[in-house]
This record gives C-alpha cells, sequence and structure tokens, in this order.
C-alpha cells in the first residue's frame, strides 16, 4: 500500500519544474492586472493584451525580451536577484507577493525588508526608552532596520516608506520629502557616497550590496557624479541640522553606538544639541499620529 508522504513526495527535478510553472503564471497574473498608465505608458489604440505586454515589462525592467519571454514559459533559466528586484519594481508588487516571487525563484531576498534577525526585543524597548531623542538601528549598508516614533517623524513620514526602499542612502539621493529636511543636502550626499565606498570594500561580491549600487546609479545623477569620484571616508560622529516641516529647525548631535564589529549594526541617537531643538522634539514626538483616509 503506497503511502501518503511517497503519494505526495516530488524528486527535486520535479518540484524545480513545479516552482518554475508556478513562478511563470504568476508573472503573468502579476503583468496582465497592471494598467499602462499606472508605469507611465501610452495605452494606444490597439492594445488587446490585458495589463503590460511582456515586451514592456522586458523594457522597464531592462532585461531582454526573449528571455523574459522564456520565464514566462517556465524555461530552466538561472534568474538573478537584481533581476527579481527590478521585475517585483516593474510590476509593483506589495511586500508579500514581492516574497512570494523570491521564494519560487529560489532565491533569498536581499532587502532588509526580508528579515532582520538582529533586531531584538530589547533593541526596541531601548529605541522607545531613547524618547523624544530620534533613534534607529541600520547595517554597514545604511539599511533602516528599527526606529522610533521620534526618528520615523524627523524627515518626514518613514513609516509611509516602503520597507525595501527604507535606506538612509536611498532616501537622501531619491526621496524628495526627506532631502527637503536636510539642511546641507550636497554636503550629505557627497559624504554618505563617500562612506558608501569605504563600506563596501568588504562587500564587493554580495548582491544585496550591487543591487543597491546599481539602483542608486540608475535613479540619481548626482549619486553617479559622487560615486564616480572615488572619495573614501569612514563613519564619523558630527552636528547636523534638519528643517522638519513640523516643528522647524532641529540641531543635533549624531552618534553611532555600535552593536557588533565595525562593520556591523548600530544604533544612531540624533540628541538635541540646544535647549530650543529639545523642546522642538519633544513637541514631535507628542503629534498625534495621522489618521489614514477611509
Amino acid at each position: 500500500m503506497t503511502s501518503m508522504a511517497q503519494e505526495t513526495y516530488a524528486p527535486p527535478a520535479q518540484g524545480a519544474e513545479i516552482r518554475r510553472h508556478e513562478l511563470a503564471a504568476f508573472l503573468r497574473s502579476r503583468r496582465e492586472r497592471i494598467t499602462p498608465e499606472q508605469v507611465g505608458l501610452p495605452r494606444g489604440v490597439r492594445r488587446r493584451t490585458p495589463g503590460l505586454r511582456r515586451e514592456e515589462v522586458a523594457q522597464l525592467s531592462a532585461v531582454g525580451v526573449t528571455w523574459y519571454t522564456w520565464l514566462e514559459q517556465a524555461r530552466d533559466i538561472q534568474v538573478s536577484v537584481q533581476v527579481l528586484d527590478a521585475l517585483a519594481r516593474t510590476l509593483l508588487l506589495d511586500a508579500g507577493e514581492r516574497a512570494h516571487l523570491f521564494q519560487l525563484a529560489g532565491s533569498v531576498d536581499p532587502t532588509p525588508a526580508a528579515s532582520c534577525p538582529s533586531i531584538t526585543p530589547a533593541l526596541r524597548e531601548m529605541l522607545r526608552g531613547l524618547e523624544p531623542v530620534p533613534a534607529y538601528i541600520q547595517n554597514s549598508r545604511y539599511d533602516i532596520l528599527a526606529y522610533n516614533r521620534t526618528y520615523a517623524r524627523l524627515m518626514g513620514d518613514l513609516d509611509a516608506v516602503p520597507p525595501e526602499d527604507r535606506n538612509c542612502i536611498l532616501l537622501v539621493y531619491t526621496d524628495p520629502g526627506w532631502r527637503s529636511t536636510i539642511v546641507h543636502l550636497d554636503e550629505t550626499m557627497r559624504l554618505m557616497a563617500a562612506k558608501l565606498r569605504a563600506a563596501m570594500a568588504g562587500h564587493l561580491g554580495e548582491p544585496a550590496w550591487k543591487l543597491l549600487v546599481k539602483r542608486l546609479m540608475t535613479e540619481s545623477a548626482e549619486f553617479r557624479e559622487h560615486w564616480e569620484r572615488y572619495e573614501v571616508v569612514s563613519s564619523r560622529s558630527k552636528t547636523k541640522q534638519f528643517l522638519n516641516p513640523h516643528v522647524g529647525l532641529l540641531t543635533l548631535d549624531h552618534t553611532d553606538l555600535w552593536l557588533a564589529p565595525q562593520s556591523g549594526p548600530r544604533m544612531v541617537t540624533y540628541t538635541p544639541k540646544d535647549t530650543q531643538t529639545r523642546t522642538r522634539l519633544q513637541h514631535l514626538y507628542e503629534m498625534p499620529t495621522p489618521q489614514p483616509l477611509t
């Protein structure tokens, strides 16, 4: 008599084929639900395909049309994390859909949204205990892994930023709201590019690092200019100023508190430099949380 385990077992090769077909079907379903207008393309008068065409997805994701067609045909081809990331952005996948895409492709999502095993409940409690001092935890790639209420409001609304986009350098170069709060923006951008280059020396072959630099190079001409200078600088504490839209000018002392060896995660705090800033931070912390529109 055949056991249930024997009936449901699929050999590794068969399991991989099943995942490829699931991946193909998932990509088609996501492609067909997106209108051209959602991604900035004209609809045209002869469009018969529901949603986007394959060639449009390929173009927006910077991959070959034939290669993408093979992917939707469940061909046995290798897919890099860079391509999966590009497809996830083109197809406007939410966090759950993005995780599903990487799982079907047999890859590990390199973005900080995937997992943060180093963030313990005790560390989150420490962040809350520092209120109203803005504080957050970031890794050596400048991904924001955890943060407190005041930091979330310091440069806009961090809670509204998708987890995969919560990276200090990415936000400084590409987010208009974030950029508008930084008093010395040009200096900050150049300094952060130099810090990233210095930190990347020990991670040159890692997909997540290459993915971040590729995205910055694609989305920011300013980053390309700064990156090509090959400047490097180590992390250092300094006084920073932010022009917060709710409470005005804030003058803060930046301090790094290392949680691991220097290449690992660290807690960053912004302590008030003067009495006026301390008062304004308290107001920022006590602001009611905006309610979503219904």
